[in-house]
């Protein structure tokens, strides 16, 4: 068995994280809005640090419980959100602006709602 409240913790950490980043999105109304003006690469960037935190801190999740804990939420491709911490980290400079941007309109609020609710669920 693994320590709840730890993973509630990190929950906790992930939720503030990914409420940043759709924070941090919200000016754009388009990929370009990121590119165009040194204001939209510094949130950019600051999104993309943000995401790896996300997909580091959802491997550090798996590994303390043995990978059952997420998959009980297969709505998530959890796959899919802690790989872009890797694309991130190891091809930031082939880092398209509007595959972040996809995800910031596509992507967030579904999985601020899961990890809402899996943080409930461990209390």
């Amino acid at each position: 068995m693994y320590d709840k409240g730890l993973i509630v913790d990190i929950l906790s950490q992930i939720i503030g994280a990914v409420e940043t980043i759709e924070e941090r999105c919200t000016f754009a109304t388009c990929q370009d809005d990121f590119i165009d003006t040194k204001q939209g690469q510094e949130k950019l960037d600051g999104i993309c640090m943000k995401l790896i935190a996300v997909g580091e801190s959802l491997k550090q999740i798996d590994h303390i419980t043995n990978k059952t804990l997420l998959v009980k939420y297969p709505q998530i491709e959890w796959k899919k959100v802690k790989g872009i911490r890797d694309f991130i980290s190891h091809h930031y400079f082939d880092l398209d602006a509007e595959m972040i941007f996809g995800i910031c309109k596509n992507n967030l609020e579904e999985l601020l709602l899961v990890l809402r609710k899996i943080r409930k669920d461990l209390l």
